[in-house]
């Protein structure tokens, strides 16, 4: 098999790569990046390209199966920009495979496309996906979906796989999620669960993560195997406020909601954080996903809890860990983060 992975350079990209390289059935694989990376992977031919604007079609000429992860985070505060890579960028690919007649599409949705949803129960993947509507994320997920419908109606041979993980960390991404979500004003050496004292104790904040490694396996079951659809991707246990304490030996503080949401507005509006306060809305909105039919169908099981992934991204950004590819490159903020400073908080691209 030849497979092109599009958005090869980031946090799954080059998960799966590596799980790429160890799967017989792959021969070759084309890692598709915005700006090349030093970071070289088993099977795997780098070639620049950016999906806003870049034709797409030759390079997936051939392929047996393209999977699409290319997405931008940031710059959150340029929504124009976003949207072109976002969801113009993902209609070019879904185009570009069409035109070069690729039998296979793995697209990676997420958690945050679905509509608001319970927290006391899972979903399976018929929740509905409408996103949640005060999130730019999560309203771009939902408007790929839909772009997804379509091309799966217009293109009946190809087989369509999309996956929904929920939060996706490692070590090696602990730089670039820092930046993407917290900041340059974030001391990394302080980033340690005994330095941790208290965790917010706020309704409807329970979430599920998943460590990167196992989305990687994951999306290769997908490219490998002859399964169609969406799968919900997530490690167990639920991450809730009592098991963020137990994890981190710390306590809770009951807080409300709107204070906390208030409180990321203004540090967003004052660019002392790049996040824009819609996240918050987000990981309070969408529900708890059901992974059985990723278990079943695709036979994948996480080799790590969520608790231990949400570890491993602790210690990446205490130990300032990444790759050398440009969104994991662990000085891309450069000297002392300034250049994160000067490129204004939450305005330079992921």
């Amino acid at each position: 098999m030849r497979v092109v992975v599009v958005g090869a350079s980031g946090n799954v990209g080059t998960s799966l790569l590596e799980c790429l390289a160890d799967e017989p059935a792959v021969d070759s694989v084309v890692g598709i990046a915005r700006r090349l990376p030093k970071q070289s992977f088993p099977k795997t031919e780098w070639r620049q390209a950016d999906i806003s604007r870049d034709e797409l079609k030759p390079h997936f000429e051939g392929a047996d199966a393209v999977v699409h992860l290319a997405w931008l985070i940031q710059p959150g505060r340029d929504q124009a920009t976003v949207r072109a890579t976002n969801v113009d960028g993902s209609a070019r690919v879904f185009r570009g495979v069409a035109e070069a007649g690729v039998p296979a599409l793995v697209y990676a949705s997420s958690v945050g496309a679905y509509s608001p949803g319970p927290k006391d129960r899972a979903v399976d993947e018929s929740w509905a996906t409408a996103g949640i509507s005060s999130s730019f994320y999560s309203r771009h997920k939902a408007e790929v979906e839909r772009l997804l419908d379509r091309f799966e109606a217009e293109n009946p041979s190809t087989k369509v796989v999309r996956l929904r993980p929920g939060l996706i960390f490692k070590s090696q991404a602990g730089q670039q999620i820092r930046r993407l979500f917290a900041g340059p004003f974030l001391p990394s050496p302080l980033v340690r669960e005994d330095l941790i004292p208290v965790v917010p104790d706020i309704e409807r904040l329970r979430f599920q993560a998943v460590h990167s490694l196992d989305v990687g396996e994951a999306y290769r079951l997908a490219v490998v195997g002859d399964s169609r659809g969406a799968f919900n991707i997530a490690a167990d246990p639920v991450l809730d406020p009592d098991r963020l304490a137990e994890a981190m030996g710390a306590r809770k503080v009951k807080l409300p909601p709107g204070l906390v949401r208030g409180a990321a507005a203004v540090a967003f509006k004052l660019r002392l954080q790049p996040s824009e306060p819609g996240w918050f809305d987000m990981a309070l909105g969408v529900p708890l996903m059901d992974t059985s039919r990723a278990r079943q169908e695709l036979g994948w099981e996480p080799a790590r809890t969520s608790v231990e992934a949400l570890g491993d991204l602790l210690a990446g950004i205490r130990g300032r860990r990444g790759i050398e590819t440009p969104p994991l490159a662990p000085d891309s903020g450069g000297p002392g983060r300034v250049r994160e400073v000067l490129t204004g908080v939450g305005k330079r691209p992921g």
